[in-house]
């Protein structure tokens, strides 16, 4: 198969020389998230604890500590302000209040009331916290029936045994986004789960386009070294996962430029996934295999139309 232009020729990289130095990385990466995650948690936005979220414009450059003081003095609890886009854009942040719904209304009544005229208020949301308690479940629910199609997804696709390299590949990346939340302490809202559901995706697609060539390569050369294989397909798939990874580095960078901050965290949880994505295709999704190895004598029947993959497995 003709490389694509990116890369005209197919050049021989020997990522397998470094495979074992990917999985000490992405161990200890994967250590560090866990415990950031049970020792530090993660700040969650108000679509999970609950409160109330007030974008505004004032008439000219904002003055955030005025602001503050003006919202301290009314005993909300720890109000948070935040400029973004233009310097009159202001992202103001309530606790939730007790008492239900009426006390929030009261809440922003009071906060307009302190902040005084000449303020836009373009948006305004409330969520209670048995909403964000519900939002929160159904985001993890969301998140493993995805693994969990993804996963059935590879094993009819393929052999078991490449299933295994992809689950654990997917999980590594799923993983790495939420420890990227704990350790710089951004928000973690509904936008930047979508966005840990898109990096799912966008993994597991990087890594059946390597699996599918690693299965051609089986076919064609039977007896390669299964280390040889690896690497052949690796850089066969180089070039079509340089222009992937510019595609859409190139998209998503444009929405964490000029998408606002409603789209910030999805836009770093985005760029992140993109690179861990293409590294544990890399290093960890297709070395795996080599340690796994699947059957070669059953992949090459198939390919001379014998037993389909079903029915292989289950004649074992």
């Amino acid at each position: 198969m003709r490389p694509l232009i990116v890369i005209r020729h197919v050049p021989k990289i020997d990522f397998m020389r470094w495979h074992l130095l990917g999985f000490a990385f992405s161990i200890l990466l994967t250590a560090l998230t866990i415990g950031l995650f049970v020792t530090k948690g993660l700040n969650y936005g108000i679509d999970f604890v609950g409160g109330t979220l007030i974008e505004a414009k004032t008439q000219g450059p904002a003055d955030l500590a005025g602001m503050r003081a003006k919202l301290d003095s009314l005993h909300l609890g720890e109000a948070s302000l935040q400029q973004f886009g233009a310097p009159d854009d202001v992202l103001i942040r309530l606790p939730q209040q007790p008492g239900g719904d009426a006390a929030q209304q009261k809440a922003i009544e009071a906060a307009r009331d302190a902040l005084g005229q000449g303020i836009d208020y373009r948006r305004v949301e409330v969520v209670g916290p048995s909403v964000g308690s519900e939002l929160i479940q159904a985001g993890v629910l969301a998140t493993v029936l995805a693994l969990g199609a993804i996963l059935i997804y590879i094993w009819f696709r393929f052999e078991w045994q490449f299933g295994v390299g992809a689950t654990i590949a997917t999980l590594h990346d799923v993983v790495t986004t939420v420890g990227l939340f704990a350790i710089f302490q951004l928000e973690f809202n509904l936008t930047t789960l979508a966005a840990i559901l898109t990096i799912a995706g966008y993994s597991i697609n990087d890594t059946v386009v390597i699996y599918d060539r690693v299965r051609e390569s089986m076919r064609k050369y039977r007896t390669m070294s299964f280390r040889d294989l690896i690497n052949l397909a690796l850089n066969e798939t180089l070039s079509r996962t340089i222009l992937t990874v510019s595609t859409v580095a190139l998209a998503v960078l444009s929405l964490l430029l000029f998408g606002g901050e409603v789209l910030k965290g999805f836009s770093i949880a985005m760029l992140w996934g993109i690179v861990i994505g293409t590294y544990s295709s890399l290093f960890i999704a297709a070395p795996i295999l080599y340690y796994v190895q699947p059957n070669r004598r059953a992949v090459t029947k198939e390919s001379a139309g014998t037993p389909a993959p079903g029915a292989e497995r289950a004649s074992r």
